[in-house]
């Protein structure tokens, strides 16, 4: 990376720029039904607090563009940055921003969404890299379009904690509670003071002056919309799925440990049976052909987002 941000204070929150925020939607919205990645520069200011001004998305594959119709130039443009890959064009697109003074150090990463979804192990894997070769400090960005189009703006910020940070750097597979892989931080959606102005100058003074308390379109009858119906149908699809994809996971479990304690079982039969089997465990497990445990944990932290989200809708 051509700058990184500094680990001297621990990230307790997060400062999003309106303009920033917008990029990261229409990016995600536009490339739908795709899910789509990019890069967020800013820096870090006092108290911990991580501040983005900046958005850029990542360059599509050359053989992922649609059936948009571009003009010559825009195809032009887009297939010579499809033809560099992430870290170089990465390193370009903060070049082209030193120059005219935007903030170039990159923080994080961010990523759409569909319907909650982003205990995986793709996401795990990218954030682990941006936390060990970037900094500590970096997090990504979770957009879900298709939750905002229900009238709810999902935008949430995680972090890798560090329990299962250096659980991946040691190479053990240990267990670790679920809710311990990822750490949600706090974000807070921020305009400059000319775009608060902009507003104020903007109001058509109908529903109060601009911030008070009661101002805006009254929206009491969204609680008729009966829309929602669809909508935890297919958050009860996608969690019977994953129950699915978490029991088969299991099966492995309890297939490996069958097969390590018959192993036992047929080397020893005395009093230092349950001994050796309990070490035999405990290697077979260290072992490269062992079942890995971070897929079942990250599969039951994703079950636990999809019950969650259905509480909040049905309660």
């Amino acid at each position: 990376m051509a700058a990184v941000i500094e680990a001297d204070a621990r990230v307790t929150s997060v400062k999003l720029e309106g303009l920033a925020a917008l990029k990261i939607i229409k990016h995600c919205q536009e490339s739908l039904p795709t899910m789509v990645t990019g890069s967020l520069l800013g820096l870090m200011i006092e108290d911990g607090v991580l501040e983005i001004t900046h958005a850029f998305p990542f360059p599509e594959p050359l053989d992922d563009k649609g059936d948009i119709v571009k003009t010559a130039d825009e195809a032009a443009v887009e297939d010579e940055a499809a033809a560099l890959d992430g870290h170089e064009f990465q390193i370009e697109m903060m070049k082209m921003l030193r120059e005219v003074n935007v903030d170039n150090n990159c923080v994080g990463w961010y990523q759409s969404m569909y319907l909650g979804t982003h205990s995986t192990s793709t996401v795990f894997e990218n954030q682990l890299s941006y936390q060990t070769d970037l900094s500590p400090n970096a997090v990504v960005i979770l957009y879900d379009p298709m939750q905002t189009a229900h009238g709810n703006l999902v935008l949430k910020c995680y972090r890798l904690t560090e329990e299962a940070v250096q659980l991946k750097q040691s190479g053990k597979n240990n267990f670790i509670n679920p809710r311990n892989i990822f750490e949600e931080v706090p974000v807070t959606l921020n305009n400059p003071g000319l775009i608060r102005s902009l507003l104020r100058d903007v109001g058509d003074g109908l529903h109060g002056p601009y911030g008070a308390e009661g101002s805006g379109t009254d929206t009491t009858f969204d609680r008729l919309d009966l829309s929602t119906n669809p909508y935890l149908e297919k958050h009860l699809e996608f969690l019977c799925s994953w129950v699915d994809d978490l029991a088969a996971e299991q099966y492995k479990f309890q297939h490996y440990t069958r097969s390590l304690r018959s192993n036992v079982d047929s080397r020893s039969k005395g009093r230092k049976a349950k001994e050796e089997l309990a070490q035999a465990i405990d290697e077979g497990w260290a072992r490269q052909d062992a079942p890995k445990r971070m897929e079942s944990l990250l599969m039951s932290n994703q079950i636990r987002t999809y019950c969650d989200q259905v509480e909040k809708f049905t309660g």
